[in-house]
């Protein structure tokens, strides 16, 4: 679950600005000052990392949605928008790709708060004058718009923003998707917290955030594997096999089985036909494994070293395994020439040793270990009471055929719903980070 500080306080908003809420509706004069028409929407460019850019205005006149160019207006004002050309086109407004509207795509939708990592609600857009041109600057959503449907509320509320860089907008228009995606602040999200983040999504808003995800297929193997198991059966349900099993070639080979077990039975040998021979035999390997057990909770990469071998050859393995997850390389297993295994060393032991030493002078040479049909709350008991953070699964000759780390044993021993639990907030979360 998301831990991310909330960052910076919130702000009243600033001198100058201009709120979307107020700005719907106003009437549209001509240069005289007659009234042709009112405000219905605003027109933006998203930049990445730069504030939007206003590039234009809806304007309703006589019934009729039709564009107004940035340029052809005097600025933007509450009171009224005054045209600076004598020419409007009235031919019917038509939305070109990458442009984005603030009241049909953002007002009163849903954004990723990208530092909190949680959905919110805009409730009003705050607008700046910025070197000649004007840019959204803000989100308030703490209030709804106090105009609607042209009428003010009684006693409007203050509005407190917060700045628009810190939110990446769920529009779902597909003509703005590619502008969106390659630059989209979800990336920097942790795997985790986009999967809470689809987990608290609606369809619609699921599939724009995969959207941003999919441009990313590592990225995308890691947040299936934090999905919860009915959710990530049913996205890989609208999927074909062949995008099922790409998704699945770059997750951990343990998570693949569990998640290929979850597909419906006509499905999984089409998918297991699609991944490449070295994944299959892991995957399939694993399969064959009792759930509740030591040989279900396994993941089967691991690092070995020949007994013999020196503690800096025993590093060097380590620096080699940079294509295992880290969990799996906290511990260097030495094993003999028929593969079983005769000692165990942690990476800090091997970093705090003489490079030059042969292992089995640092190594444990009686290593805590279990057997494939060990029950998961006895793997955890062990990990528990000898504090370990990675536990060998050996055959019964003592080869070692998989290796449990503690992230599989806290998967399996917390509580059902502990992917719904809201996560605690470090104690400095209510303030920005460092600096």
């Amino acid at each position: 679950m998301s831990t991310t500080p909330a960052g910076p306080p919130e702000r009243a908003g600033g001198s100058g600005a201009q709120y979307l809420s107020e700005l719907l509706r106003v009437p549209v004069n001509d240069r005289g000052g007659e009234h042709i028409g009112r405000l219905s929407d605003i027109i933006v460019r998203l930049r990445g990392a730069e504030l939007p850019l206003v590039t234009g205005l809806v304007a309703t006149v006589g019934g009729r949605s039709v564009f107004v160019p940035i340029e052809q207006v005097s600025g933007l004002d509450s009171r009224e928008l005054r045209l600076t050309s004598a020419k409007l086109d009235l031919r019917r407004f038509e939305r070109r790709d990458g442009e984005v509207l603030l009241r049909a795509d953002v007002l009163g939708h849903r954004l990723i708060d990208v530092q909190s990592a949680h959905l919110i609600r805009a409730g009003d857009l705050e607008l700046h004058q910025q070197d000649g041109g004007w840019v959204v600057t803000g989100v308030d959503s703490r209030r709804q718009a106090h105009r609607l449907f042209g009428h003010r509320a009684a006693e409007p509320r203050q509005h407190v923003f917060r700045e628009w860089s810190r939110f990446e907008p769920l529009i779902g228009h597909a003509g703005s998707a590619l502008s969106r995606y390659p630059v989209g602040r979800i990336r920097r999200l942790k795997p985790a917290q986009i999967a809470d983040l689809l987990e608290d999504a609606s369809k619609d808003e699921e599939s724009e955030i995969l959207g941003h995800v999919h441009a990313d297929p590592e990225l995308e193997a890691d947040v299936f594997e934090e999905l919860d198991e009915d959710l990530a059966n049913r996205l890989f349900g609208a999927r074909t096999d062949a995008e099922v099993a790409a998704v699945l070639e770059r997750m951990r080979p343990d998570d693949a089985a569990d998640a290929i077990s979850e597909l419906p039975q006509p499905r999984r040998q089409p998918v297991l036909d699609l991944l490449p021979p070295t994944a299959r035999t892991k995957i399939l390997t694993l399969m064959g494994f009792n759930p509740a057990s030591a040989g279900g909770l396994m993941g089967v990469d691991f690092v070995t070293v020949p007994v013999g071998a020196t503690v800096s050859a025993a590093v060097a393995a380590v620096a080699a395994a940079g294509h295992l997850q880290p969990e799996a390389i906290t511990s260097v297993h030495a094993v003999d020439q028929e593969g079983r295994l005769r000692g165990v060393a942690s990476l800090v032991t091997l970093v705090q040793a003489d490079p030059y030493v042969v292992l089995t002078q640092v190594y444990d040479d009686d290593p805590v270990r279990v057997g494939a049909d060990t029950d998961v709350v006895d793997v955890a008991v062990l990990m528990s009471d000898y504090n370990l953070i990675s536990i060998p699964v050996v055959d019964e000759q003592r080869r070692m055929i998989g290796l449990i780390t503690v992230d599989d044993v806290l998967e399996v021993t917390l509580p059902e719903d502990w992917r719904r639990r809201e996560s605690a907030e470090p104690p400095d979360g209510h303030r920005g980070g460092p600096g």
